[in-house]
């Protein structure tokens, strides 16, 4: 069986149109919030702030640096996705 190309060497996906990124400002920089709807929401994710799963239609935030990272393209290849409520927690 073939080995499938890293996904880290494709560029990120698109950003659900439609839905409008946020600007926030926590205690480590600048970043942009997005809500993600329970209907859009189709795999698992693992939340940074708790280390537990987000489930497949559960309601929650995408979160990106604003500023990219040294060796990063764009800020969105740094997106994670997090609980509502992990997101709100964080300083």
């Amino acid at each position: 069986m073939a080995k499938r190309p890293s996904k880290h060497l494709r560029p990120p996906r698109p950003l659900t149109v439609g839905a409008f990124a946020r600007s926030e400002q926590k205690q480590d920089g600048a970043w942009m919030v997005q809500a993600m709807a329970a209907d859009s929401a189709t795999k698992t994710y693992r939340c940074p702030g708790c280390s537990r799963s987000v489930s497949p239609g559960v309601a929650h935030v995408v979160a990106w640096p604003r500023q990219a990272s040294i060796g990063s393209v764009s800020g969105v290849e740094e997106r994670r996705h997090w609980h509502t409520a992990c997101w709100s927690k964080r300083p």
